[in-house]
């Protein structure tokens, strides 16, 4: 065991490295900064024209076909633990703020109330659903909105369309690049930093996108999700929405709020049309 862990170890290292001087040569063709501030549009540099999506539908046909018998493993828990459907379809905002609709496996059933409004979060998360999300197993399907285009291996995350609304200009820019199934704001903290920091580490990304960089996420979203690092806020079942937030924060009063969630249910029936 200890052999085959020490073995794996040596081979992570050596990809690494592979990747990094990859990157050095990408990044010697890449001469591109981009702008720093946050009045104009992001500017796109030879790697993310030309290089970024090869790169995804590649590596994500890749895992797909490696990680195929686990796929299906998951998908055959969740049918024997949460019931059906295996997936759980939901739709975020993507590149250009496109509304698209997101797949990953579910991890909680959709028990209803008495009127048939679902119940909280809390009370339909299951023991295992606790564990498929620590695990990060739940989001294997996203490598099929990668390979089909709506989503990057890197980039911000796709947020759900309440969150979109209620975001500044500054940070609705963070929608000018592909969403990713990682990000820097994931290798950063995850769920564990606030909502202020994990947006403008968002524009951060988005204005600095290289292939050495990207490696760099990948690699450290590896290492977070093997060690089960920042998964969740403290005792929280999900992350706080951006809309609640800044409701207990006091930066948008009950009207503006309420205002809001009706503008988000309003952009979501228009995109079901």
């Amino acid at each position: 065991m200890k052999k085959c862990i020490v073995c794996l170890a040596k081979k992570t290292v050596f990809l690494e490295a592979v990747f990094f001087m990859l990157g050095f040569i990408v990044s010697a063709i890449e001469r591109h900064k981009k702008d720093s501030t946050h009045n104009q549009h992001i500017s796109y540099g030879p790697y993310e024209k030309y290089f970024k999506r090869p790169l995804d539908f590649s590596l994500s046909l890749l895992a797909i076909v490696f990680f195929w018998p686990l796929i299906l493993i998951t998908a055959g828990l969740v049918k024997i633990n949460i019931g059906l459907p295996v997936i759980f379809k939901q739709l975020r905002p993507g590149l250009n703020e496109k509304i698209f609709e997101l797949h990953k496996f579910r991890t909680m059933t959709n028990i209803k109330d008495e009127k048939g409004k679902l119940l909280s979060d809390g009370e339909r998360m299951t023991e295992f659903g606790r564990k498929l999300r620590s695990s990060s197993l739940d989001e294997l399907p996203e490598l099929f909105d990668i390979l089909h285009g709506n989503m990057s291996i890197v980039g911000p995350r796709p947020l759900l369309i309440r969150d979109m609304v209620f975001m500044s200009e500054k940070h609705r820019k963070r929608h000018e690049v592909m969403p990713g199934l990682t990000g820097l704001a994931q290798v950063s903290g995850r769920n564990s930093i606030d909502w202020e920091q994990k947006l403008n580490l968002d524009i951060e990304y988005s204005r600095k996108i290289t292939f050495i960089g990207d490696m760099k996420i990948i690699f450290k979203t590896i290492k977070k999700v093997l060690i089960k690092d920042g998964i969740t806020e403290s005792d929280a079942v999900t992350a706080t929405d951006y809309g609640d937030y800044l409701l207990q924060q006091g930066c948008v009063t009950f009207d503006e709020y309420i205002n809001k969630q009706k503008e988000s249910e309003r952009l979501e029936i228009s995109s079901k049309i």
